[in-house]
C-alpha cells in the first residue's frame, strides 16, 4: 500500500484537492479532524492530564477546558510541547486506519507534515499550492473574523510555502481554475 501525505499551507486548497483523490478511490485520513476526536478519548485525556497537569487546562470535573486549550495555542512553547505529545497518537491512529483500508493507496491530509517531521511516514508527498492573495481570500471567506494580519501571522507559523513545494514529490497548483497545473519534482 502506498501512503501519500497531502500538505500545504493554510488556504492552499488541501481539503478541496483531497476530494479528487476520494473520487479516485483513495481513502483520505483528515489529521485535524481525527486529532480533535482524541480530545474526547478517555485514555488520551488521562495521558494528557499526566503530561499537562497545569490546572488551567482542566475543568473541576476533570474534563479538558477547550477554550483554555485554544487560548494556550498563542504560547509557542506550549504549542510545541502539545504538538509533540499529540502527533504520535495521530500517527498511530493513521497507521491503524490505513491497515483497515482496502485500497492500493491511502492519503493523510495535514498542514504540518514538514513542520513536525512526519514525512518519513509517507511514500510520496503532494503539496497543494496557491498564490498568497488567493489563499488570503479563501481564508477570509471561511473565517471573516480574521484580519489579513491574523492570516499572515498564521502563515508565518508554518514552513514557507516555497520550501514545502521544493520538498514535494508533486505540487498541485489550486488556483482559481486549476489551469496553473502540476509541477513534478525532477
Amino acid at each position: 500500500m502506498v501512503k501519500i501525505g497531502l500538505t500545504g499551507g493554510i488556504g492552499t486548497g488541501k481539503t478541496y484537492l483531497s476530494t479528487h483523490f476520494l473520487d479516485m478511490g483513495i481513502p483520505v485520513y483528515y489529521a485535524d479532524d481525527e486529532a480533535k476526536k482524541l480530545y474526547r478519548s478517555p485514555s488520551f485525556l488521562a495521558d494528557m492530564r499526566e503530561a499537562f497537569p497545569d490546572g488551567r487546562l482542566w475543568e473541576e470535573d476533570g474534563s479538558l477546558n477547550m477554550q483554555q486549550l485554544s487560548q494556550s495555542f498563542e504560547d509557542e512553547a506550549f504549542l510545541q510541547r502539545l504538538s509533540h505529545f499529540v502527533h504520535p497518537y495521530v500517527m498511530r491512529d493513521f497507521e491503524r486506519w490505513a491497515a483497515e483500508q482496502d485500497a492500493l493507496a491511502v492519503m493523510m491530509e495535514s498542514a504540518i507534515l514538514f513542520e513536525y517531521d512526519l514525512v518519513s511516514y509517507f511514500d510520496k508527498i503532494i503539496v497543494a499550492d496557491a498564490p498568497e492573495p488567493l489563499r488570503i481570500k479563501r481564508i477570509r471567506e471561511r473565517n471573516p473574523h480574521l484580519t489579513v494580519a491574523d492570516i499572515r501571522q498564521r502563515m508565518a507559523r508554518q514552513i514557507p510555502q516555497e520550501e514545502k513545494c521544493a520538498r514535494a514529490d508533486l505540487v498541485v497548483c489550486t488556483g482559481e481554475t486549476y489551469r496553473e497545473g502540476l509541477r513534478f519534482k525532477v
